[in-house]
């Protein structure tokens, strides 16, 4: 093995190695002893038919049907039938990178030996994965109860040689797909096409590629956050760590101390000792309107207070993804202490859906904080110190950053109302079998959607930070703003003209996407 391989243990996949293997494109690989368990458990599941058992999925029907016996000698065309049913999603479908990630998902869950899926089946798997075979998945109707019965249902398809594919650049059958890429198609005995779509990879993959990309749009926006501070005159005080030690949530102390640290450097940010003193001197014995205050707007000031419950529900969800990468969530499984089949409820998806519900309040947080930004930004009575609209000549002739603002503020109406749960949404299916389902997939697209929204959002402050920063003089700024601003102005001028936004925010929103703010954060 190299050193850039993932590794599959069935207990060690974190939603960061999940999704740097999704980017890079690492082959995966299976630690020592997996394929012994897969091989372990299939056997156990040969000697407990053998016993007489009666299994959900090997000797019964499933689903609504579940009180059918089916004889195994009918295994293969009740798995494939399995298979074809559930492959009823619609719409758009999914990335090449989000099929990867469930893919990756799905199998190290079935590496932990305990789904009772044949040795040569698992194998294929993984050849689908190293062999650059993406199945077409449609994104839209799983219920996330019994897992993702549909997205799974359309990889395991491609796997029996049906349905369709991507691979080298083209969408071609199943069959065709898997000969192209040399792989021989799956055949199925009794358990193993429940064994492949009963669970929860899907959502959890998706879910694991949202929360880290959250995690790096937050770092990101920490420094965002900074320039914001320098250029609309906040004070530095309110940082210090010293107060924010008097209220002891880690993440809120932790945001602080590093804004308070990289403000150190800047000679725009206001000191609130020297605000103070001038405010004294002018004190007279009327009360008089001064053209600043020695508070600041709580879009500024409470940065931490409200970065922090984001970080600390973002660090809470990534824990219970990375907890559903590394389990068994399909259903029965075939334990080895005690062998036996043991029917349970594994697959249902409550934990993602109510994890991506909390990311999607997160970030929809973020949304409303950058929002007020933007305002302060744009409306001279706000900033006190920048001209209306960030349009520093020919006001009224130009527009400056006007219409930037229909967008943002649009955008975040709309993450707005996205943020409805997703983990309530209960619908009653199956003949009133699946009677509680979680809607995890749904919830992980909607993080997704409302985290593509905010990429936009988040790049218009940046670049209305970069305008006024311009306007205010860069030689002010702290040394990693500095850096920043030098990332912006490598993609996008000065504005002393109007334009339309529309291409520079996509190039500052690819920067953000692409985590590309790590440079100035590395410069510190």
């Amino acid at each position: 093995m190299s050193p850039g391989d993932l590794v599959l243990t069935g207990s060690a996949l974190t939603p960061g190695t999940l999704r740097a293997a999704v980017d890079s494109g690492s082959p995966v690989k299976t630690g020592p002893g997996v394929r012994e368990a897969v091989i372990a458990s299939r056997d156990r599941l040969d000697r407990l038919l053998e016993s007489g058992r009666t299994i959900y999925g090997v000797n019964t029907s499933m689903g609504g049907f579940v009180n059918y016996l089916v004889p195994t000698s009918q295994a293969r065309t009740l798995q494939e039938n399995l298979l074809e049913t559930v492959a009823t999603n619609v719409g758009p479908d999914f990335g090449a990178r989000e099929v990867r990630a469930m893919m990756i998902a799905r199998l190290n869950s079935l590496a932990r030996g305990m789904s009772g899926l044949s040795d040569e089946n698992f194998g294929i798997y993984l050849e689908m994965i190293n062999r650059g075979v993406v199945p077409r998945i449609p994104s839209k109707g799983s219920l996330g109860a019994s897992g993702d019965l549909g997205p799974l249902g359309y990889i395991a398809l491609v796997g029996i040689g049906r349905w369709h594919a991507t691979v080298g650049g083209r969408t071609l059958p199943g069959a065709e797909a898997l000969k192209v890429a040399g792989i021989e198609p799956m055949h199925l005995d009794y358990k193993e096409g429940l064994a492949l779509i009963n669970g929860t990879s899907a959502m959890t993959g998706l879910g694991a590629l949202v929360v880290e990309d959250t995690v790096s749009l937050l770092r990101a926006y920490e420094m965002v956050s900074c320039l914001s501070l320098e250029t609309l005159g906040a004070t530095r005080n309110p940082f210090d760590p010293r107060v924010h030690r008097q209220k002891p949530h880690p993440d809120q102390e932790g945001v602080a101390t590093r804004i308070y640290d990289a403000l150190a450097s800047s000679e725009l940010i206001r000191d609130e000792a020297r605000v103070s003193a001038e405010l004294g001197s002018r004190r007279g014995e009327t009360a008089t309107a001064m053209d600043q205050a020695i508070e600041d707007a709580y879009s500024l000031r409470c940065t931490p207070q409200i970065l922090g419950p984001v970080w600390e529900s973002v660090r809470h969800a990534r824990d219970i993804v990375g907890r559903e990468l590394n389990s068994s969530n399909d259903n029965p499984l075939i334990l080895a202490e005690p062998v036996d089949a043991f029917h349970n409820g594994h697959f249902h998806g409550q934990y993602i859906s109510m994890a991506m519900d909390h990311v999607s309040i997160a970030l929809t947080t973020v949304t409303n904080l950058a929002d007020r930004r933007i305002d302060r930004f744009l409306d001279a009575s706000s900033s006190l110190i920048l001209p209306p609209f960030l349009c520093a000549g020919d006001a009224g002739l130009r527009f400056g950053f006007m219409g930037g603002q229909f967008m943002s503020t649009s955008l975040a109406a709309e993450n707005r109302s996205l943020c409805v749960p997703l983990s309530i949404q209960t619908l009653t299916c199956t003949g009133d079998f699946q009677d509680i389902v979680s809607m995890g997939l749904i919830a992980a697209r909607r993080a997704q959607e409302i985290l593509g929204n905010l990429y936009f959002i988040v790049a218009f402050e940046l670049l209305a930070g970069c305008q006024a920063a311009d306007i205010r003089g860069v030689e002010g700024l702290s040394d990693q703003s500095r850096r920043v601003h030098e990332l912006v102005r490598e993609r996008v001028p000065y504005l002393d003209t109007d334009h339309e936004l529309t291409s520079y925010l996509t190039a500052l929103a690819d920067l953000l996407r692409g985590r590309g703010l790590e440079a100035a954060e590395a410069s510190r």
